[in-house]
């Protein structure tokens, strides 16, 4: 069965439709939104709790190495996942690729703690 351009008609008139709807939404919120500003309104608030002082405060690098080395090294595991699914299918060439991957890690992992990334006090 081929398809011809009139088959796709539905779906197009639907992106037509929901395209309008949210270009529509966008354009009469403008319009019917209260636009009443004072200095107490436009200040900022979090959680229902008046900021004080500034948030531009210095923050040790250590906080974000962490994060970032947590993330890389969390991430890996999720790869782990499709050969744990398929190990009986991917036999000895998958098990030595996911040797190959660790082994790929590890020695990042090593040069880390060379670098000391992972040392919070010197």
């Amino acid at each position: 069965m081929k398809s011809t351009s009139i088959d796709y008609l539905p779906i197009l008139l639907q992106v037509f439709v929901v395209g309008g709807f949210v270009v529509f939404v966008l354009f009469i919120t403008q319009f019917l939104s209260p636009r009443l500003k004072s200095k107490k309104k436009d200040a900022n608030w979090e959680c229902g709790i008046e900021g004080q002082g500034d948030a531009r405060f210095p923050v040790s690098i250590r906080y974000f190495m962490t994060a970032i080395l947590f993330v890389l090294f969390d991430v890996e595991v999720i790869f782990f996942y499709p050969y744990a699914i398929n190990f009986k299918v991917l036999e000895l060439e998958g098990l030595l690729a996911v040797i190959l991957f660790v082994a790929f890690f590890l020695i990042g992992f090593l040069y880390v703690l060379k670098k000391g990334a992972l040392e919070w006090e010197k």
